[in-house]
C-alpha cells in the first residue's frame, strides 16, 4: 500500500520521551512528525492516581533546550502538572503532534533499501497511511497493566482494579483495601489510603528502601551524581531473577519524612507477605514479610554507605549527619501465610504490580519471544531506522527517567541527522555539538 503522506521521522508517542526526540531534532533543524493516541502527556494527566506525586523532583522535569527555571527544584510536581509543563513545552517549540491519532500497526516493506526515503509505513486507525524513513516507537517500556493470573481465582465480590485506574479513596468501596505491590505505586496509594482513614493491608515483594534525603541533599541529587547507587542495586534478584533496580520512593504528601514499610506501618499499614495463590475469599502469602522489610533496611543503609564513601574519598565538604536517617522496623511484625479478605472486612484490592510492553503495533520480526523489543543499549532497533526512546537498559532504569528524555533525544537525533548527512553526500560534519 503507497503512503498518503510522509515524514522524514514518525515518533509514535507524544509523552516526554516522544517529544524529547522531536525537540532533539528540531535542534539539528530536522522535523518529527509526533503522533499520540489520547492528548500530549496523556498518561500523566488521566491515567494515573489524583495524588501522585513525581520523586525525582521539579528539576528533573526539563527537555532539550527548556531545563527547569522554578523557584521550588526540590519539589514534587504532580501528574498533571508534569503534563501541562510538557504541552507547554510543545507549544513554545512548535513541534509538529498530531494529538487523538491512535496507530493501527507499522509495516516494514520487505523489498527497502537502505536508499529508499520509506522504510517504514505507519497505519493509522483513521485508515491513513504514513510513509517514513525512521521510525521512533517511544510509548513506555511499561505500557499494558500487568495483574498476576492468580486474580481470577479471588471471589468476584471483592473489587479488583489496577493502579493505573486507581484515582483516589472516595472512589471506592466502602471497608478495607490490600494494596499489592512496594514500589512506588503500592506505597503511594497505601500512604494515601491509611491518611483518609482506610483500615490498609500492603503485600510486600523485594524492593529498594531509599532514604529522601541525606547529609543536605536530595536522594535524587546523590544519584545523578553517582551512578555507581544504581549500579549497586541492579542485581537485585526477584522471585524469578534478576529484576531492574527499584526506583526511589521519596515523595510524599506532606513533603517530610521518609516513605517505606517501616513507616507505612508506624501509620498503622499492616504489610504482610507476598500473594503466592489464592482461594476465592483466602489468599495464601509467604510468611515473608520481616524477611523483606528486612533487606530492604539494609539496601538502605548500603545506600548511605556508597554515599559516605565517595564522600569521604573526594572530600567533599558536606554536613554530617548524626544520627543517620534509617529505615524504622519497630511495627513491622510476622503475619502469617493466610490472608482471609471477609474477616478482615477487605472490599478491595489494589494490583500496584507494574506493567508490561506493549509493542504489539510494530512487525512481529522485530520483536522477542515476549512481544518485547529486541533492542541495544535501550535505543536502537533491529531495523535500520528504528528506534526505542524509553525503554530499559540491561539492568538500569535510567534511561527511562523523566529527564532521560534529553539524552535518549539526542543520541536518537544525532544519528538520524549521521543517516541524513551521509545519504545526502553532504560534506557537512557528522558529530556536531
Amino acid at each position: 500500500m503507497a503512503a498518503d503522506e510522509y515524514a522524514e521521522t514518525v515518533v509514535i508517542g507524544a509523552g516526554q520521551q516522544g517529544c524529547g526526540v522531536a525537540g532533539a531534532l528540531q535542534e539539528r533543524g530536522r522535523e518529527a512528525l509526533v503522533l499520540e493516541r489520547g492528548e500530549i502527556g496523556q498518561a500523566w494527566a488521566h491515567e494515573r492516581w489524583d495524588s501522585l506525586l513525581i520523586g525525582s523532583g521539579n528539576q528533573s522535569v526539563r527537555f532539550p533546550g527548556r531545563d527547569y527555571d522554578g523557584d521550588d527544584p526540590y519539589g514534587c510536581p504532580s501528574g498533571p502538572e508534569l503534563a501541562d509543563r510538557l504541552r507547554r513545552y510543545a507549544t513554545e517549540r512548535k513541534l509538529r503532534v498530531r494529538q487523538h491519532t491512535p496507530v493501527r500497526k507499522v509495516e516494514c516493506p520487505p523489498d527497502a533499501s537502505d536508499h529508499d526515503d520509506v522504510r517504514f509505513r505507519t497505519h493509522l486507525a483513521s485508515g491513513g497511511v504514513i510513509g517514513s524513513r525512521n521510525l521512533v516507537a517511544a510509548v513506555g517500556g511499561y505500557a499494558a497493566p500487568r495483574t498476576p493470573a492468580l486474580a481470577s481465582d479471588i471471589d468476584p465480590a471483592v473489587h479488583q482494579i489496577h493502579s493505573r485506574d486507581y484515582r483516589n479513596p472516595r472512589s471506592l468501596p466502602d471497608g478495607a483495601v490490600l494494596v499489592v505491590g512496594a514500589g512506588i505505586s503500592g506505597q503511594q496509594i497505601a500512604d494515601e489510603l491509611v491518611e483518609s482513614g482506610r483500615r490498609t493491608f500492603l503485600s510486600v515483594g523485594r524492593h529498594r528502601a531509599w532514604p529522601r534525603r541525606y547529609r543536605g541533599r536530595g536522594i535524587q541529587e546523590w544519584i545523578r551524581l553517582l551512578p555507581s547507587l544504581y549500579e549497586e542495586f541492579g542485581a537485585a534478584g526477584g522471585d524469578g531473577g534478576p529484576v531492574l533496580p527499584g526506583l526511589p520512593v521519596t515523595a510524599v504528601n506532606d513533603k517530610s519524612g521518609d516513605l517505606n514499610v517501616g513507616t507505612l506501618a508506624a501509620k498503622g499499614v499492616t504489610p504482610v507477605g507476598s500473594v503466592s495463590a489464592a482461594d476465592g475469599g483466602r489468599l495464601l502469602l509467604k510468611d515473608n514479610v520481616l524477611a523483606l522489610a528486612e533487606e530492604s533496611a539494609r539496601s538502605f543503609r548500603r545506600a548511605l554507605d556508597v554515599i559516605d564513601t565517595v564522600i569521604r574519598e573526594r572530600g567533599f565538604a558536606v554536613p554530617e549527619e548524626d544520627p543517620a536517617p534509617e529505615m524504622p522496623l519497630d511495627d513491622v511484625t510476622a503475619f502469617g501465610e493466610t490472608l482471609d479478605l471477609a474477616h478482615h472486612a477487605i472490599a478491595t484490592i489494589i494490583w500496584c504490580t507494574g506493567f508490561g510492553p506493549d509493542y504489539g503495533i510494530l512487525p512481529r520480526h522485530v520483536l522477542d519471544e515476549n512481544g518485547a523489543p529486541v533492542q541495544r543499549e535501550g535505543l536502537l532497533g533491529a531495523l535500520p531506522g528504528l528506534y526505542y526512546a524509553g525503554l530499559p537498559d540491561g539492568n538500569s532504569l535510567a534511561p527511562v527517567g523523566i529527564e532521560a528524555n534529553v539524552a535518549n533525544g539526542r543520541f536518537i537525533a544525532r544519528l538520524i541527522h549521521v543517516d541524513h548527512v551521509m545519504r545526502a553526500g553532504s560534506p557537512a560534519p557528522l558529530v556536531t555539538v
